[in-house]
C-alpha cells in the first residue's frame, strides 16, 4: 500500500470468522490512512463496493475524515446475522434522513441502513435495480425491471419506481425506455437515462422527461446511444454520459439544455464515471473496445461546465496515474476539493482508493472491497 507522508500509528483488525454459506467473513478491518481533519460538519464518506456480478461480494466501507481512520466492510460487523451480508452487486449508494441507501443490482433490492452505524433497517425490493434520488419523501429508483439478458430481442421495458421512505413501499412506477440508468431531479421534472445496454447493437438513445406532480413520462430527448450517467448544473444545464458501442462509436459527453429540453451541444471527450463540483466536471474514462479486445487507455479530464469544454487534460499532476490498473469510480470532497479516485485493479481482487489534492498531487491510498465505485457523503 503506497501511502505518502502517514506514518501507520497503530492498526486495529477485528476478525469474527462463522459459516456463512460455507464462507469464511472478515467483518471488520480498520486502519489509519490519512491525519484527521475538521471539514465544517463533514465527517467522512461510505464507499461502496461493487463486487463482481455472481460472486455476492458487495460491502461497505467507511472513510472517518474526522480521525484519518479507513473502515471495511462496515455493514458486515454491523449485521452479523444478515447470512449473505449485502448481496450481489451494489450499484448505488445515497443518504437522505437519517438513512442510508445502498442499490444491490443483481439482489434486486435497496438496502436501507441507520447512516450513522450502518445497521439494518429494511429493504425495498426492486427488481434488476440501478440508481437512486430523492425529492419530497420518496426515493425513486430505476429498475430495468427483467433479468441479465443480452439480446438485441430483450421486450422488458424499464421503469422508475416511487417509494414512500417513511414505509419503504413502492406507491407507484413510471415507465421509461429499455435499461434507464441514471437519473436527476429538476425544478418539477425527472429526467433518465435509457441505455437499452442489453440490447447491443440496437442500443436506446434517449432521455425520458417525467413530471413530477402526475409521475408520468411527457416526452422522450434523442440524444446519442446507450446513455448512462447524468449530472445538472446550476447553469440550467443536463450533462449526459454516452458509453458509445464500444466499436465504431466512441463514448462521448452530450448537453442538453433545461429550458427547452433539447441537446445544445456537445464535449469530445470520453465518460466512464463523473463527478460535479461547482462549475467543474472531473471526468474518468476507460473505454473497453470489441475491436481491439481491450481497454484504449485512461484519462483524468475537467470540464468547465460554464466553458463546455475541457479545460484540464490530467487532473493528476504527478505522475502516480500511471500505477492506477482500472480508474473506475471519482468524487470530489465538497469541503476541501480533494480529488477521490478508485481503482477496481483485476475487478475480482481488492481495490484501492487513492486521494488527491485538489492541486493533483496524492496524499493518500489505502485498500478497499472488490470494485470501489460509489460515494455518499456523512455530515453532522
Amino acid at each position: 500500500m503506497r501511502v505518502l507522508n502517514i506514518i501507520l500509528l497503530c492498526l486495529s483488525l477485528t476478525l469474527l470468522w462463522g459459516c456463512r454459506e460455507d464462507q469464511v467473513v472478515i467483518l471488520s478491518e480498520s486502519v489509519p490512512v490519512a491525519p484527521p481533519e475538521r471539514l465544517k460538519g463533514l465527517v467522512g464518506f461510505y464507499l461502496l463496493n461493487e463486487g463482481n456480478m455472481g460472486s455476492n461480494k458487495c460491502t461497505l466501507d467507511f472513510m472517518d475524515l474526522q480521525t484519518g481512520i479507513y473502515h471495511r466492510n462496515v455493514y458486515g460487523e454491523a449485521n452479523p446475522e444478515v447470512p449473505k451480508e449485502l448481496g450481489d452487486v451494489g450499484n448505488d449508494i445515497a443518504i437522505y434522513g437519517g438513512r442510508l441507501y445502498a442499490v444491490i443490482n443483481c439482489s434486486n433490492k435497496v438496502e436501507v441502513m441507520d447512516k450513522w452505524t450502518a445497521r439494518r433497517i429494511g429493504q425495498i425490493d426492486i427488481p434488476n435495480c440501478r440508481y437512486i434520488k430523492f425529492d419530497g419523501g420518496y426515493a425513486y429508483i430505476t429498475s430495468y425491471a427483467g433479468p441479465v439478458l443480452l439480446t438485441p430481442d430483450y421486450d422488458q421495458i424499464g421503469y422508475v419506481a416511487k417509494v414512500d421512505t417513511a414505509t419503504l413501499r413502492e406507491v407507484a412506477r413510471c415507465e421509461v425506455g429499455f435499461q434507464p440508468d441514471e437519473l436527476e431531479i429538476v425544478n418539477g421534472r425527472m429526467y433518465v437515462a435509457n441505455s437499452g445496454g442489453y440490447m447491443s447493437p440496437n442500443y436506446e438513445t434517449t432521455v425520458s422527461v417525467i413530471d413530477m406532480e402526475s409521475f408520468t413520462e411527457v416526452k422522450r430527448i434523442e440524444v446519442a446511444v446507450n446513455l448512462h450517467r447524468l449530472k445538472a448544473d446550476s447553469n440550467g444545464l443536463l450533462w449526459v454520459s454516452s458509453r458509445g458501442d464500444y466499436e465504431y462509436t466512441p463514448s462521448q459527453l452530450y448537453i442538453i439544455d433545461l429550458a427547452d429540453e433539447e441537446v445544445c451541444g456537445s464535449v469530445d471527450v470520453g465518460v466512464s464515471s463523473m463527478c460535479l463540483a461547482g462549475d467543474s466536471l472531473y471526468i474518468l474514462a476507460d473505454d473497453y473496445s470489441y475491436l481491439d479486445n481491450g481497454w484504449r487507455g485512461a484519462a483524468y479530464s475537467i470540464v468547465d461546465v460554464v466553458e463546455q469544454q475541457v479545460v484540464c487534460d490530467n487532473f493528476i499532476k504527478d505522475g502516480t496515474e500511471r500505477d492506477i490498473k482500472m480508474p473506475y469510480g471519482i468524487n470530489v470532497n465538497p469541503v476541501n476539493g480533494d480529488i477521490y479516485v478508485t481503482n477496481a485493479t483485476s475487478f475480482v481482487d481488492p481495490g484501492r482508493l487513492i486521494c488527491y489534492s485538489k492541486q493533483g498531487r496524492k496524499k493518500w491510498e489505502v485498500r478497499t472491497g472488490d470494485i470501489p465505485a460509489h460515494f455518499a457523503y456523512l455530515w453532522r
